[in-house]
C-alpha cells in the first residue's frame, strides 16, 4: 500500500469543501502512483465538519476509511498546539470528529491547547499521532519536552521542508532528532494542490484499513519512504498554481464571503 500520511482536500482554510476539487484531487492522487491518503486537513479550516458531510453522502465508509474514486481515504485532523507546531492525529471518522467538537473552543491564534492536553485527549483511542515538520522554521516542535514528544507515534519528513530546506540536510536533522527520541519517521506531502501529490510516499509491505494497523505497520518499520526526484517540480508548481488559485478567488479577510460563495458553487 502506497500512503500519503500529510495531505489536504481544501486549497485554503477559508474556503469551503468542493466535491468537485476533492474528486480532482483524488484521481490525481492514483495517478501519482497513490493508493490511500491521510485526509489531515487543519482543524480550524472554515466548516470543517462539512468535509465529512459530502463524504458520507457520496462514498462508502470501510471501518477506517473512505472509499473514494479508488483511494482509500483516512480521517484525520492537523491540530496546532499552544507552545508552537502542529500535530497529526489520523484514525476513526467518529473519534476524529468527536476531538474536532472538543476543539472547538481552541480554534483561534492564542487560544489553542497546550500540547499535554491534545495528548492526553488523544491518548487510548486508537489513533496514530504523528509531529507534523518538526523543523520547520514557522511551526517546530523540537523544542517541546522529550517526555511529550515521545508520547507521539512518529514524525513527518515534510515534502515542503525537504523543497525549502533541502533533502540530505533536512533528513539528516530529523533521522537524528528522531532517533534520539526512539521514534520512526514518516513521509507526508502536505499538499493542498494535486501537482504535489507524488513528492513524497511512504510504501507498506501490507495494506492498512485503520489507523490501529497503520501505527502497528509503522512501529515494525515495515515500509520504506520514496522521495521523488521530481519533488522539487513538484512543490514548486503546487505552489504557484495554488498561488494563482488562491488569488484569481480573491482570498483575503476582505473577500472571505465572495470566496465561500465561490466554493460552494464548485
Amino acid at each position: 500500500m502506497r500512503i500519503d500520511l500529510h495531505t489536504h482536500v481544501k486549497l485554503a482554510k477559508k474556503t469551503v469543501f468542493s466535491h468537485a476539487y476533492f474528486k480532482e484531487m483524488m484521481a490525481e492522487a492514483g495517478k501519482n502512483g497513490l493508493d490511500a491518503v491521510a485526509m489531515t486537513e487543519h482543524f480550524n479550516t472554515w466548516r470543517y465538519e462539512e468535509i465529512y458531510e459530502v463524504l458520507d453522502r457520496h462514498y462508502p465508509y470501510e471501518q477506517g476509511y473512505y472509499l473514494a474514486e479508488g483511494m482509500k481515504v483516512f480521517p484525520g485532523i492537523e491540530v496546532d498546539i499552544q507552545e508552537t507546531g502542529h500535530i497529526l492525529i489520523i484514525g476513526d471518522r467518529e473519534r476524529i470528529l468527536a476531538l474536532r467538537q472538543r476543539l472547538e473552543p481552541y480554534t483561534e491564534k492564542g487560544r489553542f491547547i497546550n500540547f499535554q492536553s491534545l495528548l492526553d485527549w488523544s491518548e487510548g483511542q486508537g489513533f496514530l499521532r504523528i509531529g507534523a515538520h518538526p523543523f520547520r522554521l514557522s511551526t517546530p516542535l523540537h523544542h517541546l519536552p522529550v517526555e511529550l514528544l515521545r508520547r507521539l507515534d512518529a514524525f513527518d519528513l515534510n515534502g515542503k521542508d525537504i523543497y525549502a530546506q533541502g533533502l540530505e540536510a533536512y533528513r539528516a536533522q530529523l533521522d537524528e532528532f528522531a532517533q534520539r527520541l526512539g521514534r520512526p519517521v514518516v513521509g507526508g506531502s502536505d499538499t493542498h494542490q494535486y501537482m504535489q501529490y507524488g513528492s513524497i510516499v511512504n510504501s507498506f509491505d501490507e495494506e492498512a484499513g485503520t489507523a490501529e494497523e497503520l501505527r502497528g505497520l509503522i512501529r515494525q518499520g515495515a515500509y520504506q519512504i520514496e522521495v521523488s526526484p521530481c519533488l522539487h517540480a513538484k512543490v514548486k508548481s503546487a505552489n504557484v498554481i495554488k498561488a494563482l488559485l488562491k488569488k484569481e478567488l480573491a482570498v483575503s479577510e476582505e473577500s472571505s464571503g465572495d470566496l465561500r460563495e465561490l466554493g460552494e458553487m464548485a
